[in-house]
């Protein structure tokens, strides 16, 4: 058995740096979902004035997402999450028989989706990324034949935070009359997204990575689109999404919004960057063979995947968390998976880089103070996996972290 590992002393302070995983809810957007948990009830479908508080709720929620997102409000359908949202994007346009165009680099709820539909006889194209994480327009548009129905292409990496060139591949789309959809669930609230700039047809979001409370989801569907719901059931949604809404968990949603919004025009996603920067030179500073994967390309604010040479990334997350550091090896939804991660591997970075990566991803709380105490904890990590591993140390011996 190995020797137990107990916290070193600095893991009394605890700072959380794992924002593209899930986000804490703002007191604001507590207060607004307040009444809804208690006293304040009512089904938005029931006819009398409980009911018809909970509609009106709803729909200012809707008008807060709309305007997020640039779009009417009936365009906006409210789901469970983030996968829930391009689950029904892509299972609700796309037939048996269909080709689909998709990157390399997707979240697993599109990944798993398209390779469902291609167990249901459905044909894809899996588009590569250069180096640095991007896909190109033009590999979008020599994948395209006869029977292509959707391009699916995410905003922004939830890995390295890479931004894709969206409005080339919309134009792309509309020149040969294909869907578009977008899963903008890691990009909302850190930069602009206009639908109708982008040209999308479809664009997925999730509430609990703005701050909103987990379990909430929307997905922009441009009006006259027809879409085939995955619930069947009562008429919620404009039938699209059956369901009894999830009227607090909206109203976070919405209020959420309605401060990311904000966020873009005030200078907080300015901060955030600064702060991001700050990070990445601080660490790259202290860490030896230090390397940010896709640096000089457009990124989100938040987020940065940084490979650190010479240790195992797994040793070195487990050493963070002991120490105060909650980072992450890269999606929250793989974690722990034994293939690694496809992003890093799409670019092309070899496996033992790739396996040597953390992401941190910052938030609105994120402070000076946090950044600084995340350099100096990443620095006495390394500094002590390096003296206690020794050069004979294998992963097996690795994985069980050194006796502190």
């Amino acid at each position: 058995m190995p020797a137990e590992i107990h916290p070193f002393p600095e893991s009394r302070r605890s700072v959380y740096m794992d924002a593209n995983a899930t986000t804490p809810l703002l007191p604001e957007v507590f207060e607004a979902m307040a009444p809804w948990l208690g006293d304040q009830c009512g089904n938005p479908s029931s006819a009398h004035a409980h009911g018809r508080a909970a509609r009106a709720a709803v729909e200012v929620a809707r008008q807060q997402v709309a305007d997020l997102l640039h779009c009417a409000a009936m365009e906006v359908v409210f789901t469970g999450g983030g996968t829930e949202s391009d689950n029904l994007a892509i299972f609700g346009v796309v037939a048996p028989g269909a080709h689909i165009v998709t990157s390399a680099i997707e979240h697993h709820a599109v990944l798993h989706a398209v390779e469902r539909l291609e167990q249901q006889g459905c044909a894809a194209t899996w588009l590569p990324v250069n180096e640095g994480g991007r896909v190109n327009p033009e590999e979008v548009r020599r994948a395209l034949r006869p029977g292509t129905r959707l391009i699916s292409v995410m905003m922004a990496n939830n890995e390295t935070g890479v931004l894709q060139p969206l409005e080339a591949i919309g134009r792309i789309a509309r020149e040969h009359g294909i869907l578009f959809h977008v899963d903008a669930v890691q990009a909302a609230g850190k930069v602009p997204i206009d639908v109708k700039c982008i040209g999308c047809d479809l664009l997925s979001i999730s509430g609990h990575k703005m701050h909103a409370p987990q379990g909430t989801g929307a997905l922009f569907l441009r009006e006259g689109l027809k879409l085939e719901p995955m619930f069947w059931g009562g008429a919620q949604e404009l039938s699209r999404r059956a369901g009894t809404e999830n009227v607090a968990g909206i109203v976070g949603f919405g209020k959420a919004a309605a401060l990311a919004r904000a966020g873009l025009f005030d200078g907080g996603v300015q901060r955030m960057a600064r702060l991001r920067d700050d990070l990445e030179r601080g660490i790259l500073l202290e860490a030896e063979n230090a390397a940010v994967n896709g640096f000089g390309m457009p990124r989100v604010p938040n987020t940065t995947s940084i490979s650190f040479g010479g240790v195992e990334g797994a040793v070195l997350l487990a050493v963070l968390d002991r120490l105060g550091l909650s980072v992450s090896g890269g999606s929250a939804c793989t974690a722990g998976a034994a293939e690694g991660s496809h992003v890093l591997k799409a670019m092309g970075i070899p496996q033992e880089q790739a396996s040597a990566s953390l992401r941190f991803s910052l938030s609105k709380l994120t402070s000076c103070e946090d950044i600084n105490f995340a350099i100096w904890q990443v620095a006495e990590a390394l500094g002590r996996l390096r003296t206690d591993a020794g050069p004979e140390t294998n992963r097996g011996e690795a994985a069980a972290g050194p006796a502190l």
